[in-house]
């Protein structure tokens, strides 16, 4: 890999990966802040749900907007915007006024800046990128973004409880500076070719993000994959902080160190990734990683009762990640047009992430009010007691083998549906 050629790309990657660093963080702790003080896995994962929901209703229309916009000033606006949002909720805990609602408004605002950056992001990474680095480029990303998730637990939870939450706001908002610094000063764009074509409406520019797709069944078929993955992934996420921070032996810490251990297996999935041949059957590729990730983690999670096997299947069900997450970038960027690319990413945003949402609303409803309220009248010798445990947290447990199910049968269903496409460099 040429540093020379990929200078500008590796500088603003490595800016930009060490602020979501800080905002991994900042979210991490909030989660903690939040679960704390209400006890609730739905109004935890309502912070989610706000993050989310602008992706649904707007995404459509911010890859039309992307195209049309400059992409520097895009990502320079949004990124200034998140931040603001960011240094309200320090002021609110400085002046003992945080509330639930307050991030509920503020992670809204945050996921609606996400969803107009990030598919100027998108065409920012591959005007920079030579297309014969794309493997690598996404090999580079996908181990940055492994190596926030080990980092992301375990400096959060050691300014949370040393520092308290303030701090880690702090830190965060440094991490901005320093990567809208970086972009604003040192980092050139090339243009694309869609700033020679003639402007359309916003309508005409978003419809065509869908009939690209209409008419590209493989690309289509693989968003639809990852919305109907993305809604069980996310009723895991709902569920996890539940059950480990309810169980006797688990807590904090060992939300942490699960966490830790997913980020180490995307790391040693990343490294691998990055150096690897490129794959044959890169669809192929995707299916078996997703398939592997479904039938091992939430099983564990559901049967095991040991902060061990919480981490082994933690390792089982991310250490291929990347692997899929590698081969859909290559994918998606070897079929879209660059000047297409805004406007199908943001039509992918808007099918692939819909379900996210939606999957973080079901996980705390379910938890809540029909897991745990179940998994309570059962008596300690009962089948259900013996395969999830007792007290509160077995209700998520038991959630985690619904989830592995339904994970199993949707890979099952589209690695049958994809059997039908191929894909060549």
């Amino acid at each position: 890999m040429k540093i020379k050629q990929l200078k500008s790309y590796l500088l603003l990657w490595s800016t930009q990966s060490f602020s979501a660093l800080g905002s991994g963080m900042t979210s991490y702790a909030l989660v903690l802040w939040l679960y704390i003080n209400t006890g609730s896995a739905l109004q935890t994962a309502l912070l989610s749900v706000c993050s989310y929901a602008p992706y649904v209703v707007m995404s459509i229309f911010a890859g039309a907007l992307s195209d049309r916009w400059d992409k520097k000033r895009t990502m320079l606006v949004c990124d200034l915007l998140a931040a603001i949002g960011t240094a309200a909720v320090f002021i609110l805990i400085k002046s003992n006024s945080l509330e639930a609602w307050h991030l509920y408004v503020l992670n809204a605002l945050g996921g609606l800046m996400n969803t107009i950056q990030q598919p100027a992001s998108e065409v920012a990474a591959t005007l920079l990128v030579p297309k014969e680095y794309y493997q690598k480029t996404g090999g580079l990303r996908s181990f940055s973004q492994s190596l926030n998730t080990i980092l992301t637990p375990i400096l959060a939870t050691a300014l949370f409880a040393f520092a308290g939450i303030d701090w880690v706001i702090a830190f965060d908002l440094f991490t901005f500076f320093a990567a809208f610094l970086t972009l604003l000063l040192f980092i050139k764009l090339p243009k694309s070719n869609a700033s020679d074509k003639p402007r359309e409406s916003l309508k005409e520019s978003a419809g065509k993000g869908l009939l690209w797709l209409k008419k590209n069944p493989l690309i289509l078929t693989l968003i639809l994959y990852l919305a109907c993955i993305n809604f069980t992934a996310s009723m895991y996420d709902a569920a996890l902080p539940a059950m480990v921070l309810s169980k006797p032996n688990g807590g904090e810490t060992v939300l942490g160190i699960i966490n830790t251990c997913v980020g180490l297996a995307t790391l040693a999935g990343s490294v691998t990734a990055t150096f690897l041949p490129k794959p044959k059957d890169r669809v192929k590729m995707i299916s078996l990683a997703l398939f592997i990730s479904m039938s091992s983690e939430n099983f564990l999670l559901a049967f095991g009762n040991s902060p061990v096997l919480w981490c082994i299947g933690a390792v089982l069900g991310w250490l291929l990640i990347p692997l899929m997450n590698i081969n859909m970038d290559v994918i998606f960027r070897g079929s879209i047009p660059v000047e297409m690319q805004g406007r199908v990413y943001s039509c992918r945003n808007a099918l692939q992430f819909f379900t996210i949402p939606m999957g973080f609303l079901a996980g705390g409803l379910l938890t809540d009010n029909v897991f745990e309220p179940l998994m309570a009248e059962q008596s300690p010798d009962g089948l259900l007691a013996m395969l999830f445990g007792i007290g509160k947290g077995s209700g998520a447990a038991m959630l985690f083998f619904i989830i592995g199910a339904v994970g199993v049968l949707t890979c099952l269903f589209f690695s049958r549906r994809l059997k039908k496409y191929d894909f060549r460099e």
